[in-house]
């Protein structure tokens, strides 16, 4: 059992501190409790993104999108039973608690497994020109341009295989010479990496045309520039429990209009709102598909992950958004390079 004194939090926290407490503390769950240490509720990522995309602000209160019932197990349950509880309610964590409800530990699944290691296929879309990073990308690739002590390509390998994925496809085309020989066969990280040679661009979705046979399983796509905080696993376990044929994960973007808005009625003055904020979802370069969508793909064709989801869609199919909380930074120009070089030892220690 698990001391867990870290995850607990008040029922008057806010949303955001909820995100922090599961993030920094990696137990996956925030523990909502009364002042005597009482558990009130539970707050999982999951919870956190059905409440953003309900439109509630991280600054509400978390009791918003906490679990006011969880399944808990009182002290002193021998720990099979709390296992088999835990298998067949699908949970990763569950609180113990004493007979009054006080919070007195917290079990965890992976303490009774080991990991096993995913075959899932994972796609890193690494043949981007880098162009608004010239002169870096001059005689560089974009993912090899080091952030922090390595190269980002590195720090996404690094992530996804902390998640047990074995098995990589690096998509390549500018100076893909120079990925290939960093990174060779991928043995020096025990794993697996192919690649998969652009002759020319073919964009982030018609370079997955050149797969060769995969396992039946859902692959993950992500673009080669990113840096994020996200745990993939939770990533394909939403994708699969929500029995997606694809899932897209979104951003949260904020913008402020910089003057005074006037609400109108035809001619007539309603209000005015003084430089609001608006909030929307942006496309944030990471996807689960489902293989079989692959031999959808046109062949040597140029084709963009946003029109694939888009025909998916107009189809019928079965596609998800998944609301990235967790540190996420595109580096897409100069000052997020250097943002990222900045934040990088507090993200990535």
């Amino acid at each position: 059992m698990r001391e867990c004194a870290r995850l607990m939090i008040g029922p008057y926290a806010t949303i955001r501190e909820a995100i922090a407490v599961i993030e920094k503390e990696a137990a996956q769950i925030a523990l909502v409790a009364d002042p005597a240490g009482r558990l009130l509720g539970t707050v999982t990522d999951g919870d956190v993104r059905r409440g953003m995309l309900d439109g509630l602000s991280l600054d509400q209160p978390v009791e918003l999108v906490m679990n006011p019932e969880p399944s808990t197990v009182l002290q002193g349950t021998p720990w099979k039973s709390a296992y088999e509880l835990m298998l067949g309610k699908g949970l990763r964590r569950i609180p113990v608690v004493s007979p009054d409800g006080t919070v007195t530990g917290m079990e965890a699944l992976e303490d009774f497994l080991k990991p096993a290691p995913r075959d899932n296929a994972v796609v890193i879309m690494a043949g981007g020109l880098g162009t608004r990073l010239a002169p870096l990308t001059k005689d560089c690739p974009k993912p090899l341009l080091k952030v922090g002590s390595k190269p980002i390509l590195e720090t996404i390998l690094e992530s996804l295989i902390s998640c047990s994925f074995r098995s990589f496809f690096f998509s390549v085309n500018y100076r893909a010479d120079m990925i290939e020989s960093y990174f060779g066969n991928g043995s020096k990280w025990g794993v697996s990496i192919r690649y998969l040679r652009e002759e020319e661009p073919l964009g982030t979705a018609g370079a997955l045309s050149l797969l060769p046979p995969v396992p039946d399983k859902p692959m993950i796509v992500i673009n080669g520039d990113l840096l994020t905080s996200l745990n993939f696993a939770h990533l394909l376990q939403y994708h699969e429990e929500h029995g997606s044929s694809a899932t897209m994960c979104i951003r949260e973007y904020a913008y402020s209009i910089p003057y005074g808005v006037v609400d109108t009625d035809q001619h007539r003055f309603r209000g005015i709102r003084e430089k609001p904020v608006h909030r929307t979802f942006v496309n944030a370069g990471i996807y689960v598909l489902e293989s079989r969508l692959i031999a959808a793909i046109p062949p040597s064709t140029f084709t963009n992950m946003t029109v694939l989801f888009e025909q998916l869609a107009s189809r019928g199919e079965r596609v998800s958004v998944f609301p990235v909380q967790e540190y996420w930074l595109d580096i897409g120009r100069m000052d997020d390079y250097e943002r990222a070089n900045r934040e990088y030892g507090e993200v990535f220690p």
